[in-house]
């Protein structure tokens, strides 16, 4: 049986979809309440990951689980060994983590040193590990759903900058496969989307696909900065607005790891958009 943190989330929720689907029993745990459509074949629980105990017992009956820290989670926390011990106490016995590209392209940077101590804590731990390290999501873009909805227009900063984000139901097809084989332990994977992509290239895409024009203004770091601090730790809003303004050559190069695990092709911008054209209409 799999279990799923964050499983209300944008991976989370795809994940214990696509293990459903795949006619896996499936833990779906996560702070709130419960879901008022459940999908067959999977349990939900409630549960905190600043509690090892507590989401143990949530874990308990599991082998193998998708460990996302979101919010504060993922700034502090219970130290990872705990989680981690508290995790085998309950029967786990692989981890998939949701990590960062940018714990590996920023060394040191305090929006991801939890996740890197969890990656440390996972190989020096004896459960099985894979790591996911996802540049930006596609998702990012419903920052913009309420001006486009109300003023046909996304204000945002560094609109000629590309990168090759993600969606998220690609992330979560890799922790599924990850989960499902014991060929991806010991494997860290950088995911990206199948071309970098600027901020005006995607307000443009989204103009397209509603058939709207939609007007791009470009704000200030500052101004960008006040906005996302609305929703995200400090340092977490200041590393991805370093992202967003001034990447790394590590950070603008696509991977070859979803093609390389899932057989196929990244997901493409144009697709997930259209697939979800409906939020921003």
């Amino acid at each position: 049986m799999f279990v799923v943190t964050g499983a209300t989330g944008n991976v989370g929720a795809a994940l214990v979809r696509t293990l459903a689907g795949q006619g896996e029993k499936v833990v779906a745990i996560s702070r709130g309440e419960k879901q008022s459509n459940p999908q067959e074949g999977v349990e939900y629980r409630r549960a905190d990951l600043s509690d090892p105990d507590g989401l143990a017992t949530a874990a308990a009956g599991g082998d193998a689980l998708f460990l996302l820290l979101s919010g504060e989670q993922g700034i502090a926390g219970p130290p990872p060994v705990e989680v981690l011990r508290a995790l085998e106490r309950a029967g786990i016995r692989k981890v998939v983590l949701l990590s960062s590209q940018s714990a590996q392209t920023r060394p040191g940077n305090p929006a991801t040193t939890r996740i890197t101590a969890f990656e440390a804590a996972l190989r020096n731990s004896d459960l099985a590990w894979t790591a996911l390290r996802p540049g930006g999501f596609f998702s990012n873009t419903f920052a913009w759903i309420e001006s486009i909805r109300t003023q046909r227009a996304v204000h945002w900063p560094f609109g000629d900058i590309a990168l090759p984000q993600v969606a998220p139901s690609d992330i979560a097809d890799m922790a599924a496969a990850a989960l499902r084989s014991d060929d991806h332990a010991g494997h860290a994977y950088t995911l990206t989307g199948p071309e970098p992509l600027s901020p005006r290239d995607q307000v443009r895409t989204l103009s397209e696909i509603l058939a709207e024009p939609i007007t791009f203004h470009e704000i200030t770091r500052a101004q960008a900065l006040s906005t996302l601090t609305d929703h995200m730790p400090a340092p977490v809003a200041e590393v991805t607005l370093s992202i967003l303004g001034t990447p790394t050559p590590e950070e603008q190069q696509v991977s070859p790891h979803i093609q390389q695990v899932l057989a196929r092709p990244a997901t493409p911008f144009t697709t997930w958009a259209t697939h979800h054209a409906d939020f921003f209409r």
